[in-house]
């Protein structure tokens, strides 16, 4: 019997590399930072209807605003250490059971004081939970390479949450009442939940892998930021704000970023809406150009994080701040009862530039602090919504004292040339390389 041999086998075919996990982390990581946006941009639109319900003047709604943002920015650096200590994936999860519950208990309530616990306090506590201390957690961890273009896109996320957000929870409150809005809240916030649970993860380790864009070593020897040491949670970030505090960067960076936040979240962000309606402008109309901000901070957000890969951070800073103080002094000749060219370019010249300075000041945290940069930069950020607070209640004030908010965009304008001052004093860390292409 004659033997005959059987066919070569076909060679195989070359497996196409599988998406690295870290793209799926920063998409859920995205998807959350989209709603904490949205939650703590809601009462821009509370604001008009609360005021009719209840009779409570501009100024102590202004103050529940107030508490939201200092809460907003004060957790972050304690998040950033729970963090370390319990993970990531835990605290989103819990953060967005808080915000649920700060949103819904809000169709209850009956006095002031109500408003500034559920939407100040609990809403305030879980989106700073989620805050930008979780992006620079979720890029140290699982990003070496496009590191800048991913906390821009993260960022951005931010602008989404309220592009998606403001103008649905606007239309609701103003076809079905601001109760249905905050119940929307409640309802988005807890459908983000399974998500973190089932595919958020804290580091590349926890599944085997090295971090994105890390060389080819074992994955000790290139291990994330760094692991929470013994001693407690709180004690951690005051610490480092201890260590932090002893260098002139902090206090630059931090001063530019809480003027950073009186110009956005504290001022346009809070009163944009409110003010567009003193002039005669639609709610719904003003809260759909406060969400064309929004698409344009994705541009603009995303283009600073793939620059900030490649160019000085300090010089950016300086760049951003300055544009944004020029168009801040231009808005009230812009501003009026109806769209317009000109309140258009606003829009457009201001959303570009709206948190474009985040990636910049994200790195330059990085590069002073090492491994405690994600804690300092949640430090910075408390600064940021510390100035954000004391904006939304100064012009809340100042509109009901004056009449009109004309003197808030000035001094926001005069402001942020303060910042781009502040931002050039910010030194180079002594061996920091200069930034390359990624």
């Amino acid at each position: 019997m004659t033997l005959t041999q059987s066919p070569a086998a076909p060679a195989a075919t070359p497996r196409r590399a599988r998406i690295h996990r870290a793209w799926w982390v920063a998409a859920v990581a995205c998807v959350a930072t989209i709603g904490a946006a949205g939650f703590r941009a809601t009462p821009g639109v509370l604001i008009q209807p609360l005021q009719d319900e209840f009779g409570w003047s501009r100024g102590t709604i202004s103050a529940a605003v107030s508490v939201n943002l200092v809460l907003f920015g004060l957790t972050a650096p304690f998040a950033a250490a729970l963090m370390l200590r319990f993970g990531i994936r835990r605290v989103v999860a819990c953060a967005l059971l808080v915000v649920a519950a700060g949103s819904g208990l809000t169709v209850f309530m009956t006095a002031s004081w109500q408003l500034m616990l559920c939407w100040g306090v609990l809403v305030g506590l879980g989106t700073g939970s989620m805050a930008l201390t979780f992006v620079a957690m979720v890029t140290g961890n699982w990003f070496v390479a496009r590191r800048g273009l991913v906390t821009g896109i993260l960022t951005a996320a931010g602008a989404t949450g309220q592009l998606i957000f403001l103008p649905v929870l606007a239309g609701v409150a103003e076809s079905r009442g601001w109760r249905v809005a905050a119940l929307t809240v409640t309802a988005a916030a807890l459908a983000v939940v399974p998500l973190v649970l089932a595919l958020l993860r804290d580091r590349p380790a926890d599944v085997g892998l090295r971090p994105y864009g890390a060389p080819e070593d074992p994955p000790a020897a290139v291990a994330p930021v760094a692991t929470a040491p013994a001693g407690g949670v709180a004690a951690r970030a005051l610490r480092e704000l201890a260590r932090a505090a002893r260098t002139p960067a902090f206090w630059f960076l931090a001063g530019g970023f809480a003027i950073c936040g009186a110009s956005t979240n504290g001022l346009i962000g809070t009163h944009l809406i409110p003010a567009a309606h003193d002039h005669g402008m639609p709610t719904t109309t003003a809260a759909g150009l406060l969400a064309l901000v929004g698409i344009f901070d994705i541009v603009g957000t995303i283009l600073s994080g793939w620059l900030t890969d490649r160019f000085d951070a300090r010089v950016l800073l300086v760049v951003y701040y300055t544009l944004r103080g020029v168009s801040l002094l231009v808005l009230p000749a812009v501003l009026g009862d109806a769209v317009h060219l000109g309140m258009v370019g606003f829009i457009v010249f201001y959303g570009l530039d709206w948190v474009a300075t985040v990636p910049p000041t994200i790195a330059l945290c990085r590069a002073h602090f090492g491994e405690a940069g994600p804690i300092v930069f949640g430090w910075v950020f408390a600064a940021h919504q510390i100035g954000a607070a004391v904006a939304a209640s100064a012009a809340g004030v100042l509109r009901d004292v004056r009449g009109d908010y004309t003197l808030a965009w000035a001094g926001a304008g005069v402001l942020c040339l303060l910042a781009a001052a502040l931002s050039a004093r910010v030194g180079r860390p002594a061996g920091a390389p200069a930034p390359a292409v990624a």
